[in-house]
């Protein structure tokens, strides 16, 4: 059975799907923004709220999360562990 993350608003990812948790400040997490976006890629689970983190999946899918790159790693750490 996989094990899965909240990853805001009753979202759900599967953590082994889960490549990379990142900040969005920076101007190359805005291109990969950008980028997916244009490509289909990009996934908006904010429930219209801001985006404080990026979720880069295995299928290199963006999701754009409304909780904190910090609270996400620490759900990661406790369920991944």
């Amino acid at each position: 059975m996989r094990k899965l993350i909240n990853v805001g608003y009753g979202n759900m990812l599967a953590i082994d799907k889960i490549v990379a948790i990142i900040s969005p400040n920076s101007a190359p997490a805005k291109r990969l923004k950008d980028e997916a976006r244009d490509n289909g890629r990009l996934v908006d689970i904010t429930q219209g709220r801001r985006t404080l983190s990026f979720i880069i999946t295995t299928a290199n899918q963006v999701f754009l999360s409304a909780v904190k790159v910090e609270t996400l790693a620490a759900r990661f750490q406790s369920e991944a562990g």
